[in-house]
């Protein structure tokens, strides 16, 4: 996933923390999954200027689609047969979360900081719950309303840069719109992914679904190949494609999947949260990024949506729990 990478098809609680080791142990996993993912912001923001973004995007997808490849091998067969019956849907599914989302991302880290990327990469589970409503019919309450207008607000004093009148004058940054809408991608492949419940292995169904990201790259990195001179791979671009490909593409799928095993769909998820602090730290660390006011008060409002719609759930959830 960067955060938009990460795929989660089941909703069910691991099993998998007596038999893979201790709960520490478990978390841990989760956490350095995260931990890679927040260095693909920093890796996209520093090659920003010498690699076009889809092609960092088609390279990222086609090589963590050739590294985890052998690993599900055993898993061949039902992996053809789902594409026969279903290719068309993981091609839809596969290419909205795992391309377009993260070459919209790519695109909008040539304008925006990586700091503000992560906070607003917070705000996929609330989209998230928001189309689950809409598509799923999953229960909203009065307090998530109220959460998700917050986060909103959140968002909007961030694009503005808390002053109102560059929202007057249309003085916005495109790069964070762009962000945006990668976030509402990969919260609308989410829903997508919920509601198709491909029956097959968890890591031999993001193979294929990587394997339709690629597809879904490969023209927009073949009119950059014709169009954009930085298509060129030099030093950097290389080192930055290495990171995001690998520890950042192949290595954190992996580690999300265990995570899942070992902890369950929610609490796994739930350590996204962590990655905004990872990406700001980081990109301190390495961009030279400061954080400013308006991060700070932005990040404020959606961190109190988030605890309004984690701890107090609509009734007919909480009853079922």
């Amino acid at each position: 996933m960067a955060t938009h990478g990460v795929t989660v098809h089941r909703d069910t609680v691991g099993t998998g923390e007596a038999a893979g080791g201790s709960l520490a142990t478990a978390y841990s996993v989760g956490i350095l999954c995260w931990l890679l993912s927040a260095g693909v912001y920093i890796a996209a923001k520093w090659v920003s200027t010498e690699m076009p973004p889809w092609t960092l995007c088609f390279w990222r997808v086609l090589i963590a689609w050739a590294i985890l490849m052998p690993i599900v091998r055993r898993h061949f067969g039902d992996m053809v047969a789902l594409i026969r019956a279903r290719g068309l849907e993981l091609l839809v599914v596969g290419g909205m979360g795992l391309a377009i989302c993260q070459g919209l991302i790519f695109v909008g880290l040539e304008h925006a900081d990586a700091t503000t990327a992560g906070i607003i990469i917070a705000l996929i589970p609330i989209i998230t719950m928001i189309l689950a409503r809409l598509f799923l019919a999953e229960p909203m309450g009065s307090w998530q309303v109220i959460g998700s207008i917050l986060a909103f607000f959140g968002i909007v004093v961030i694009i503005i840069k808390g002053s109102p009148a560059a929202l007057m004058r249309l003085d916005l940054n495109p790069g964070e719109l762009w962000i945006v809408a990668g976030a509402f991608c990969f919260s609308l492949y989410t829903v997508l992914l919920r509601r198709a419940k491909f029956d097959v292995n968890r890591l031999a169904l993001l193979v294929v679904l990587l394997g339709a990201a690629v597809l879904t790259a490969l023209p927009f990195y073949l009119y950059e190949l014709a169009s954009d001179e930085r298509s060129t791979l030099n030093t950097s671009g290389l080192i930055a494609l290495a990171y995001v490909a690998i520890p950042g593409g192949a290595i954190m799928y992996y580690l999300f999947n265990r995570s899942i095993e070992a902890l369950g769909a929610a609490r796994a998820g739930v350590l996204l949260y962590i990655q905004t602090i990872f990406i700001a730290v980081l990109a301190y660390l390495i961009l030279g990024e400061q954080l400013q006011r308006y991060h700070l008060e932005g990040a404020a409002l959606i961190v109190a949506g988030l605890l309004l719609i984690i701890f107090l759930k609509p009734k007919t959830e909480a009853a079922k729990g």
